[in-house]
């Protein structure tokens, strides 16, 4: 899937930082949500 600027975000899943899961939906319509991928940042080398 290619998504281009401005696109809505497929929903999805992760874990919250105080346990349980989040999903991106949960915010849909109620807040902005920056979306940003780093890959390997916080990784071991």
């Amino acid at each position: 899937m290619m998504l281009k600027v401005s696109d809505t975000a497929p929903d999805f899943t992760l874990p919250g930082h105080k346990g349980g899961q989040v999903a991106l939906s949960r915010f849909r319509g109620q807040k902005n949500v920056v979306l940003a991928f780093y890959p390997l940042d916080w990784t071991p080398v």
